[in-house]
């Protein structure tokens, strides 16, 4: 085996749930094909940062790819510009914005707006802001709810406070500044600016009042977080020497991929929501397999689903995740490593610190009894239990590309 696809299932583990049984609804799906991939290998569990930690989607995919995120990590807002197509200059700051909805007293009602998604309007309008204090303003839509955020100009800082608290239920938070510097305390106030006039523009917008009268939560103010600015990043090629791809629809995960030197390319369909076409995606990584040494595939839906507390439809996302799979259960020569990048309680609606079931599958491996690519399973796999960061060594073993330790 000489090629890599590399599929992360966005919280695709779940905790157990009494409406079904008390199973999780990856147990109660219908998989043959993520089974039959678990028979012809090994499986195992991975904590992506470690035990106790509950991993962000952002700091997760870079363990797994083997990239310590205490070295690369500095915030979520880089990857979600550079996702989606914003071009980030020296001395800016990126932010990752969600349209949400508050009450009159600033209270959170909907981190999400009630998933709002044709956001286009709210975008042209947030654009006019221009400049807070000779800070130039930059929005662009990214998938769903959700917008990039470019704060250009002289004397900014990215260690700031979210204003986003990610809670629903609270008051939105001010920023504040994460040192005791100038430009930490000017960043914080720009910020903290930019949300009221946010809040003022989309509240006073026809778009806002059309919703309001349909019945629909307004996007009436931008949550920022992630305050973040870019670094130099050794890429997956000299890193590894392999030649990557990313298959994603949201940006943070094209982001990521970026930032690591992937190529990227669109799939029609791909749309980093429930309603993704996960067969197109599966196909175009098998047509582009020899051009490739390492194809990423994200697949986002169970994580959104289950954050609405929807299992049972998360559990026939699950169902349509694996239908979609059967192309790879027919691959001789490539190497299947299917994952997640953290638990996503549907019960509790938030990432969780549990563990998640991971498969590495292909014709000359040594496998283990595990029948059935489950949490509960999971745990008697061969892999055993490991952390992100072992992932990317394990799977360069299997190739045979993992450097020799000692002579």
């Amino acid at each position: 085996m000489d090629r890599i696809i590399f599929i992360v299932c966005d919280g695709l583990a779940d905790r157990p749930i009494k409406e079904l049984q008390g199973k999780t609804p990856l147990e109660g799906a219908k998989k043959t094909n993520l089974d039959s991939l678990a028979q012809r290998g090994i499986v195992g569990l991975v904590h992506t940062i470690d035990r106790g930690v509950r991993p962000g989607s952002d700091v997760a995919h870079l363990a797994l790819f083997g990239y310590n995120p205490k070295v690369y990590y500095t915030g979520r807002g880089i990857f979600e510009a550079i996702g989606i197509g914003m071009d980030l200059r020296p001395g800016d700051i990126a932010l990752r914005g969600n349209f949400a909805t508050i009450d009159k007293k600033h209270k959170i009602i909907d981190r999400r707006a009630g998933r709002i998604d044709n956001t286009e309007e709210l975008v042209a309008a947030l654009n006019k802001i221009n400049k807070i204090e000779g800070i130039k303003c930059l929005f662009k839509k990214g998938t769903g709810h959700r917008v990039g955020v470019i704060l250009r100009g002289s004397g900014l800082s990215a260690k700031v406070s979210d204003v986003d608290p990610h809670i629903v239920g609270r008051n939105v938070s001010l920023s504040k500044p994460l040192e005791k510097d100038k430009k930490s305390a000017f960043t914080a106030t720009i910020i903290n600016q930019l949300t009221q006039k946010t809040h003022e523009i989309l509240s006073a917008h026809k778009f806002n009042t059309k919703r309001i009268k349909s019945n629909l939560k307004p996007a009436n103010i931008l949550l920022t977080r992630g305050a973040s600015k870019a670094m130099h990043i050794l890429s997956f090629k000299e890193r590894y020497d392999l030649k990557a791809l990313c298959i994603a629809g949201a940006g943070l995960y094209k982001g990521i991929a970026r930032a690591l030197g992937m190529d990227i390319i669109e799939v029609a369909g791909a749309t980093g929501k429930p309603d993704s076409d996960i067969s197109k995606k599966i196909q175009k990584a098998i047509q582009m397999l020899p051009k490739y040494d390492f194809i990423f595939i994200h697949i986002k839906g169970a994580d959104s689903l289950a954050e609405d507390g929807d299992f049972l439809g998360k559990k026939k996302f699950i169902e349509k995740i694996d239908a979609a799979l059967k192309p790879l259960t027919r691959l001789e020569d490539t190497l299947i490593v299917l994952t997640a990048d953290h638990t996503t309680s549907s019960t509790l609606r938030l990432h969780t610190a549990d563990p998640v079931p991971v498969l590495i599958s292909g014709y000359d491996i040594h496998t283990d009894d595990v029948l059935s690519f489950t949490e509960h399973d999971a745990y008697k796999g061969r892999l055993g239990h490991l952390r992100g960061l072992d992932l990317m060594p394990t799977i360069l073993d299997y190739l045979g590309r993992a450097p020799l330790y000692g002579a």
